[in-house]
């Protein structure tokens, strides 16, 4: 996978050269390239912003010097598009077919995601252009997943009061797959942050990335029914007067996975009910039934239903 990061910031990304995304690197796993998007600005002060159109505070980046960086990055020639909706929302918006014709149908990397679950994740385009916005959808596992089959990220990252609106309009309508996402209800200085998390998310699931790929699958919001991870414990099993629970050290194999499992379903319902809602009452077992009944829950419809 090629990665190719726009910053005005582009030194923030030396922290992808540590641990296992700096590992993967250097096994030829993937390939991380930061821009500074200064470099493509031909005023002496290599300005990237403007004030905003129609008055306010803060300063906008502006689409000119974003498209000059992009057209190279993308591999495309510069061209009007005036037909395009400066205000329509992207995940609103079919993709054009000269982006459908690059669909990447490539076989899931691993197991590390169920098939019912799997069903378009790999409907990507072989290239995406990614702009971290808090104003966009929230970026999910399932983002990730899908995202981890393209061979080509560009992330854009804006400052100040954000990139223009039209930019990523004009590569939609150029038949670019182009994505914002929003990691939180929050508001950060920038994008670089945000694109280190989503960048951690989607090259973790690239084949030959984790040394233990079934680490993967034991992981929050993996698979169609997902849940929240069970706590866990190390050695040694009484720390400071604390003991483990009891049924971990038992030696019994079976116990242990119902016990974290229960704990699972007990820790999400009580954490992120949301998660549970959204559960598939026919796909779950009748210990998982039972268990969401004691914690409150109907279990007899579609989905669980907290009573």
């Amino acid at each position: 996978m090629l990665i190719d990061i726009v910053s005005v910031f582009p030194e923030y990304f030396s922290v992808l050269d540590l641990s296992l995304l700096g590992k993967a690197q250097s096994k030829g796993l993937v390939e991380v390239r930061a821009h500074n998007l200064r470099d493509w600005t031909h005023d002496v002060h290599h300005s990237v912003d403007d004030t905003p159109v129609g008055g306010g505070a803060g300063m906008v980046m502006k689409p000119a010097v974003w498209a000059e960086c992009l057209d190279e990055l993308l591999g495309l020639e510069p061209q009007d598009m005036p037909q395009v909706d400066p205000t329509a929302e992207l995940w609103d918006e079919p993709v054009q077919d000269s982006a459908a014709e690059n669909l990447d149908d490539a076989a899931n990397p691993d197991d590390t995601v169920d098939s019912a679950s799997t069903a378009g994740i790999t409907d990507v385009a072989d290239t995406v252009l990614i702009f971290p916005n808090p104003s966009a959808p929230l970026f999910t596992q399932r983002d990730a997943t899908q995202l981890s089959h393209a061979r080509h990220l560009v992330f854009g990252c804006g400052r100040y009061e954000g990139y223009d609106a039209r930019v990523p309009r004009y590569y939609k309508a150029r038949g670019v797959d182009v994505r914002e996402y929003s990691i939180g209800d929050y508001v950060l200085n920038g994008g670089e942050v945000a694109v280190s998390v989503m960048l951690e998310a989607i090259t973790r699931l690239l084949p030959g990335f984790m040394g233990n790929p079934e680490s993967i699958v034991e992981e929050s919001y993996t698979g169609s029914n997902a849940l929240l991870e069970h706590l866990q414990y190390t050695r040694p099993t009484t720390w400071r007067g604390i003991t483990v629970p009891a049924v971990l050290t038992s030696g019994d194999h079976g116990k242990v996975d119902r016990y974290r499992r229960d704990q699972a379903l007990a820790r999400t319902a009580d954490i992120r009910p949301d998660l549970i809602e959204k559960l598939d009452c026919a796909a779950l077992s009748k210990a998982d039934r039972k268990t969401l009944i004691a914690l409150g829950w109907e279990v007899s419809g579609r989905n669980p239903r907290k009573l």
